[in-house]
């Protein structure tokens, strides 16, 4: 199993569906598994930190046209400056990660507090120098969507996790991610928790240092033995 796809990706496989939207893994078969979304609003749709794939404009079409791209980490360019041009729309970037504007080969809008025209607010998760990640919650339904700081990769977790703090995070967790109570949880990393988000972030947090021997010898038995 490759750590990360390569290529264009001709397959594709939903890890996440519900009313107002819908979460795909480009490459199913990868160890990353780098999960993207795409959000319906009143706006339109707004797709987040997308990694491409053959035919997956027919998803965003289930819920409207493309109102924009949103990038919530600085590493996660990935796709985002190709699916903007192709629907003619901006790549947004929260303001912490402003900086990372001229390395898009797309135009790009900064947003502050709430993607334009939706119920999702902008909150700064991670940063530092090395770093910058925002995540994004609807006050409508409840869905929160955090691409890093936590995932449901198995390199994310730990002993019973249904979620995990990322294995460089996990000694100084993003406790400020606990302060929001989410019914679903989308990350950037394995499948979207889809329920009772609130219960698994909050096991989350609360064990994440001391999990973390743990799920670092996972880890390294993982990819020492395959």
């Amino acid at each position: 199993m490759p750590m990360k796809g390569s290529g264009a990706a001709t397959g594709w496989a939903e890890s996440g569906r519900w009313d107002r939207g819908a979460s795909w893994i480009a490459y199913p078969h990868e160890r990353m598994q780098r999960a993207s979304h795409a959000l319906a609003t009143d706006a339109g749709v707004f797709v987040v930190d997308p990694v491409d794939a053959e035919g997956i404009d027919d998803l965003f079409a289930e819920f409207g046209d493309v109102a924009g791209v949103v990038v919530l980490l600085d590493r996660h360019k990935r796709d985002s400056a190709a699916v903007a041009n192709r629907h003619d729309v901006p790549v947004y970037l929260p303001e912490a990660l402003s900086g990372i504007a001229d390395d898009l080969d797309a135009p790009t809008e900064t947003v502050r507090r709430q993607l334009p025209g939706t119920d999702y607010g902008v909150h700064t998760v991670v940063e530092n120098p090395f770093w910058k990640e925002a995540a994004l919650y609807g006050d409508a339904d409840d869905t929160m969507v955090v691409t890093e700081a936590v995932g449901t990769a198995e390199y994310f977790r730990a002993g019973n996790e249904r979620l995990g703090v990322h294995p460089m995070l996990r000694l100084l967790p993003p406790k400020k991610l606990g302060r929001l109570d989410p019914e679903r949880l989308l990350v950037g990393h394995g499948e979207s928790v889809m329920a009772d988000a609130t219960e698994a972030l909050a096991y989350a947090l609360r064990g994440s240092r001391g999990r973390t021997p743990g799920l670092y010898a996972k880890n390294l038995k993982s990819f020492v033995f395959g």
